[in-house]
């Protein structure tokens, strides 16, 4: 089973050369884990293009070392990787790894050109803010022309796919031409994969159609409509969240004014305690309006797939709003761990990877 492992890079140079041992947290979320590092204590900042105030990493930005969290320990992490050879995944998070210089990220990113190091890590990912608030640094930056020459080869001689997490949260974000030259640089010189995501946003992004409009400019430029999040409850969410009802209304609302290329956009999702929720749909179950929703990914793969109900409520903003159906339960506990998973629901054989099984 494949899994994925996700790196807070510690990006100041005035930083602690040593930020901490690797790895403190392991928790299954399905078909991927996310493993994060220890909370670091003694790293000065990690930094980001924007500072947008609806970021859920806001603590990572005040001042308050208690709450930040960083790697920088490149070796620790091959140690670590060189053990678990059941990590498919690596994703580049921070603050913004395309903060760093070129020299820095090679760090982590150098020994990937080989084919024969870590064979089973199959897939990067880095997450970024650079592609709206700073494209320089993929076209005209002095190390603009080794980044991109370090993802080619991650991705032409180690044989990774290499996807480039876009935060794009409106239209007019794509709307440069600083923007398209560095998207233009990552796809054809790079030969990297730019994926787009973004919350959700009360005043910023709450209409159908700026989400209409940006997911159709984004495939036409070869850009892969990736999630809608909900806000999460962290920093402004009180000002910025937007209900889920209203969420999925003017996410179905989008779908519906675009082509089927677009609709590799899965949401609205909530990346919460019990794993990634989404919600999938309003209907009546038994008489009672309900919200129809299902984990994308859950810390018990068993719930993955598998849909469930939560009574309706328009007020709704994240997984602790919610209620069960009367005579139901929902399948995270008081707190928000997931509830043993319930008998399987299907009757008959079912053929799978080859095999019949009887389930039930």
């Amino acid at each position: 089973m494949p899994f994925t492992i996700i790196i807070v890079v510690c990006h100041r140079s005035d930083a602690p050369r040593r930020c901490g041992s690797w790895p403190p947290l392991t928790f299954p979320m399905g078909m991927t884990s996310s493993l994060l590092p220890r909370q670091i204590k003694r790293c000065r900042r990690q930094t980001c293009h924007a500072y947008c105030t609806y970021c859920f990493r806001w603590a990572q930005f005040i001042g308050d070392d208690e709450l930040r969290f960083a790697q920088k320990e490149a070796q620790s992490l091959f140690d670590y990787l060189e053990k678990h050879q059941e990590v498919s995944d690596i994703l580049m998070t921070g603050g913004d790894p395309m903060i760093m210089r070129t020299s820095s990220l090679a760090q982590y990113l150098e020994p990937l050109t080989d084919p024969d190091f870590l064979p089973h890590v199959q897939n990067l990912r880095i997450g970024t803010r650079s592609l709206s608030f700073w494209p320089q640094r993929f076209t005209t930056d002095k190390d603009a022309d080794e980044l991109i020459d370090l993802l080619r080869r991650v991705r032409e001689d180690g044989g990774r796919h290499i996807a480039i997490m876009a935060h794009l949260g409106h239209d007019r974000e794509l709307s440069t031409k600083k923007f398209e030259d560095a998207v233009y640089r990552i796809q054809k010189e790079a030969f990297a994969t730019i994926r787009s995501q973004s919350p959700i946003m009360r005043g910023i992004n709450d209409d159908s159609e700026v989400w209409a409009k940006k997911w159709r400019k984004e495939v036409k430029m070869g850009i892969i409509p990736y999630y809608m999040f909900m806000a999460r409850d962290t920093g402004a969410q009180h000002y910025f969240d937007v209900p889920m009802a209203k969420a999925h209304a003017l996410y179905s609302d989008a779908l519906r004014n675009c082509s089927g290329l677009i609709r590799t956009a899965r949401g609205p999702s909530m990346s919460c305690t019990p794993g990634k929720v989404e919600v999938t749909g309003v209907e009546e179950i038994f008489g009672h309006k309900a919200f129809v929703m299902r984990f994308l990914q859950c810390r018990d793969e068993g719930w993955i797939g598998r849909p469930f109900f939560a009574k309706y409520n328009p007020k709704a903003v994240w997984f602790d709003d919610l209620e069960p159906l009367p005579g139901m339960e929902l399948p995270w506990d008081e707190k928000g761990l997931p509830r043993p998973v319930p008998g399987r629901i299907y009757d008959e054989e079912i053929q799978v990877n080859g095999d019949v099984e009887m389930l039930n």
